[in-house]
C-alpha cells in the first residue's frame, strides 16, 4: 500500500532543474525565503536530479535548508539518478552513459541525501532506462533503500512498459511514480498505450515539460489557448495545466519556472476545471487534426 505522505496533494510539483542558473536564488538565505514562501502557499513538493547543475542544484537546496532547519520537516523531495554526464565520467572516454548498478545507485542515494540535507528522499526515480541494467541487482538496491528508510518510494522516468515491468518483477516494493513527457504539445502517450500502461500498473504520473518548453503558446494552439483563456479569465499556462489535470489518473505537472509571481498565479488557478468539449477542442488544435 502507498504511504499517504507520498501522494501529490498539490496543483504542481516545483522543478529544480534551473535552480543553479538562478542568480536571485544563488544565496542560501534568499533561497530559504523562497522555499518558505512556496511552502506557505501549499507547494510542498520539489523535483531534483543529481545531474541538475552538475549536482549544484541539490547542494544549493541543502544549503538553504541548513539556513532554516525548520523547513526540513515541511519539504517533500523527489530526485533522480543513473545518468552520468561526460564531465562526471572518470573513465578515459568521458562519455555520457547510464549506470543502474547497485553500487552506483547506493552511492547516488547517499550522495543526494547528503547534498539535500534531508533524512529521506520521498521519491527516488531511475532517470532513464539503462539497456545494461542487471534487473535483480537494481531491484534489490531499490528495495534495500526503501527498507532502510533512505527513500520513501521508488519510481522511474522515461521508461517504456516492458522496461519498468522487468524491474518491477524483481522488486518486493511497488514502483510508485513515473515521470513522462506529457503536455498539449506532446499528447502521444495518451494514444500509444504508455499512459494507460502506467495507470494499469499503479504508477502515479508526473508530467515533465507540461507546457512543452513554451511551445504550447505558439502557432494555432497558442491562439486557441489565448482565446479560451481570455474567455475563462485565466492565464494560458493555467488553462494548459488544467487540460493535463483533466486526464484520468490526475497527472501532476512538474513546473520549471522559479518566478514568485508566476508560481502564485498558477497555484491560484490550480482548482480550474475544464469540460470535456473544451479538452477535445484543445486536443484538436494541438494535433492539427480532427478527432477521428
Amino acid at each position: 500500500m502507498s504511504d499517504a505522505s507520498l501522494t501529490f496533494d498539490v496543483p504542481f510539483v516545483l522543478g529544480m532543474m534551473r535552480l543553479s542558473d538562478s542568480y536571485e536564488l544563488s544565496d542560501p538565505v534568499r533561497l530559504a525565503d523562497w522555499l518558505e514562501a512556496r511552502l506557505d502557499e501549499g507547494l510542498t513538493w520539489f523535483d531534483h536530479a543529481d545531474i541538475y547543475g552538475k549536482r549544484s542544484g541539490e547542494i544549493l537546496f541543502g544549503q538553504a535548508l541548513k539556513q532554516r532547519p525548520a523547513l526540513k520537516s515541511r519539504v517533500k523531495v523527489v530526485t533522480k539518478a543513473d545518468i552520468v554526464l561526460p564531465a562526471l565520467d572518470s573513465s578515459r572516454f568521458g562519455v555520457k552513459h547510464y549506470d543502474t548498478s547497485a553500487s552506483y545507485l547506493g552511492s547516488a542515494i547517499d550522495a543526494s541525501l547528503s547534498r539535500l540535507g534531508v533524512e529521506r528522499l520521498d521519491h527516488f526515480l531511475l532517470h532513464r532506462p539503462d539497456p545494461l541494467m542487471d534487473v535483480e541487482a537494481t531491484a534489490r538496491a531499490l528495495d534495500d533503500a526503501i527498507d532502510a528508510g533512505k527513500i520513501g518510494a521508488a519510481g522511474v522516468s522515461n521508461f517504456l512498459p516492458e522496461q519498468w515491468r522487468r524491474l518491477q518483477r524483481g522488486m518486493q516494493h511497488r514502483l510508485e511514480a513515473h515521470q513522462l513527457q506529457l503536455s498539449l504539445a506532446r499528447p502521444a502517450p495518451l494514444f500509444d498505450g504508455l499512459f494507460d500502461a502506467l495507470l494499469n500498473d499503479g504508477q502515479t504520473p508526473m508530467a515533465w515539460s507540461p507546457l512543452g518548453g513554451g511551445s504550447v503558446f505558439e502557432d494555432i494552439l497558442g491562439s486557441a489557448l489565448t482565446h479560451l483563456a481570455q474567455e475563462a479569465g485565466v492565464s494560458r499556462a493555467g488553462l494548459a495545466l488544467a487540460w493535463l489535470r483533466r486526464i484520468p489518473g490526475n497527472p501532476v505537472p512538474v513546473i520549471g519556472t522559479l518566478k514568485d509571481k508566476r508560481l502564485r498565479a498558477l497555484a491560484q488557478e490550480g482548482p480550474l476545471n475544464i469540460d470535456r468539449v473544451t479538452w477535445f477542442a484543445l486536443l484538436e488544435e494541438a494535433r492539427s487534426q480532427r478527432v477521428a
